[in-house]
This record gives C-alpha cells, sequence and structure tokens, in this order.
C-alpha cells in the first residue's frame, strides 16, 4: 500500500476512538430539558438548541420516516427522545466527551446529534490528492456539498439510523446470540431502510467503510469474529482502530446482505430474534440464520477470515 495513503488513513483512528468511548462511556444526567426548544408533530420527542430550528426538523423528518418504514414490516415502534445540540448544550445532556457524534443512549432512550459541522467532522475529510484516483473520486462524489466543498456530515448522521438501531434491539428485547450480531443487526437496518427510502445517500453510507477496508488487515491484532465475541471491551478500549475495522466489515457485510436477500432479510432477522430465546453455539447459530433468514446472513460467520 502507499505510504501516504496509509498515513491518511491515521484520522480514521480519532473517530474509531470515539465510537469506543461512546460504547464503554456511561451516562449520569437527568431527564430535563428545560434550556432546550422544542418541536412537537413527531414521532419522536425532539428537543433542540435555539436556533436550529430547520436543522431539527430535517433530522425528526428522517427518523419518522425510519420509524413509519419499520412499523409497517415489523409493527414495533420504539420510543425515542432526539435531542439536537449545538457544542454548548452538548456537555449539559451527554457525558459523550466528543461533540459531533451520533449515539443513542439506551438507559435514557436518547438520540443525541449534533447541530452544526464541527471539527470532528473536518478531521475525517481525506486528503484525496494523495489516495488512489478510483477511491479518491468515490470520496469527492460521496462527500461533497453544493459548493464542492467537502464534509463528512452525510456520513455521520446517517450513523444516527445504525444508533436507533439499538433502540430497536433494547426496547424489544432481542436476543441477538452475540455482541457482533448486535451491530451486524444495526447495520442492516441501516442499510436496508437507505437502499429502500434514500438510495442516493448509498454512497455517502458505503463510501468510508470501503476506505477503512481497502488499506488491509495485516496491521491488526485481531480479525476474527472470535475475537471481538471474546474480547468485545478489551479491543474497542485498547485497540480503537482495530475496533473500527470490524465496524466496517459489519458495514460493507449488511449491504452485501441486502442485495442478496433485499428487506426480507431484516424481516425474517427481527422474527428469529424475537423467537429465538435460547443462547445458541456457533453450528446451530449459523444454521438458525441461514435455514431462517438468508444463507448471505449465515455468511457472516462461515466465510469472515475468507
Amino acid at each position: 500500500m502507499n505510504l501516504n495513503f496509509r498515513k491518511s488513513l491515521k484520522l480514521i483512528k480519532i473517530f474509531f476512538i470515539v465510537l469506543v468511548v461512546l460504547i464503554f462511556y456511561g451516562n449520569l444526567f437527568s431527564q430535563s430539558y428545560n434550556d432546550l426548544e422544542t418541536l412537537g408533530g413527531y414521532k419522536t420527542k425532539v428537543f433542540l438548541s435555539a436556533g436550529n430550528l430547520d436543522r431539527a426538523k430535517i433530522v425528526a423528518e428522517r427518523m419518522d420516516r425510519v420509524l413509519e418504514f419499520y412499523n409497517k414490516l415489523i409493527a414495533f415502534e420504539p420510543d425515542v427522545t432526539l435531542l439536537i445540540l449545538n457544542p454548548t448544550d452538548w456537555p449539559k445532556h451527554t457525558t459523550f466527551p466528543v461533540y459531533g457524534m451520533p449515539h443513542y443512549d439506551d438507559k435514557r432512550n436518547l438520540l443525541i446529534i449534533a447541530s452544526e459541522n464541527n471539527e470532528f467532522w473536518e478531521s475525517f475529510i481525506p486528503p484525496v490528492d494523495i489516495l488512489p484516483g478510483t477511491l479518491a473520486e468515490k470520496i469527492k462524489s460521496a462527500y461533497a456539498d453544493a459548493d464542492g466543498n467537502l464534509t463528512m456530515q452525510p456520513f455521520f448522521d446517517l450513523l444516527a439510523i445504525h444508533e436507533i438501531g439499538h433502540a430497536y434491539q433494547f426496547q424489544a428485547g432481542l436476543n441477538v446470540q452475540r455482541m457482533w450480531m448486535g451491530e451486524l443487526f444495526c447495520n442492516i437496518l441501516l442499510h436496508s431502510y437507505i437502499a429502500e427510502n434514500e438510495p442516493d445517500q448509498l454512497s455517502a453510507l458505503t463510501v468510508f467503510p470501503q476506505m477503512v477496508i481497502s488499506a488491509g488487515k495485516e496491521e491488526y491484532k485481531y480479525t476474527s469474529l472470535s475475537d471481538i465475541e471474546k474480547r468485545y471491551e478489551e479491543i474497542g478500549e485498547k485497540y480503537p482502530k482495530n475496533y473500527g475495522w470490524y465496524q466496517s466489515r459489519w458495514h460493507f457485510a449488511a449491504g452485501k446482505i441486502y442485495d442478496e436477500a433485499g428487506i426480507d432479510a431484516f424481516i425474517k432477522l427481527w422474527k428469529v430474534f424475537s423467537e429465538q430465546k435460547e443462547k445458541l453455539n456457533d453450528d446451530k447459530f449459523a444454521e438458525l440464520l441461514s435455514g431462517n433468514v438468508h444463507q448471505s446472513v449465515a455468511n457472516v460467520m462461515l466465510r469472515w477470515d475468507e
């Protein structure tokens, strides 16, 4: 791999560190939003920092579409409160230390999203002039704003849908069987919604993970599913870039599952995780996925190391 290309990927490590903090960081705030404005008329309860009404409407409308879409498919709708916060209000309502990363707080049923562009998003804009030509063009196409400037906001806005996937998982009491499957489940929910409802956003969703995967796995200490299952917290805390590689693989796998099985894969996966209460060994789990969902889902286990 080109040395400059590898160096350019180092910026991704910041994202992975933040992602890990998100997963393992507690939240101690009470549910008081008197300092925020309210926005009614949506499925989610919406609170926002002053001056961000237009942004709040865009986010709330998308979340309504997500909830409506899946309610029609699985007859379940989680209870979610949406906070759209500026940098000043952010630390008042979340202990998550970095402004800009969407995250779900399952203890308070909160989905927290930044109201504006920020240094965190900007830090992931890759130096396209030193990337391989094809990848550079994909990045320009996926992440350019109306003025032609690169911004990672489209990717981070889509991650909010992944986070609301955890609301479905936790509030419905799904038995996803494996830690890694909980993340894959949310990525399947995210990719399926975008493919079905906002296909013009597929590039924004997929190009960033492709950039990570294209760098290879040689530098990572852990690469198997058994590694991440046994050492989930250790990998997250001590090897954040390694954890991010796993997330990118799950993003890619979710896209492949949708391409091969369509929306039925998610519907069947929901049914299986709702009904299967007993913990299964790997062989039985793969058999359950291939027989009751789709072979492409089972192949995430069976062909992971290929």
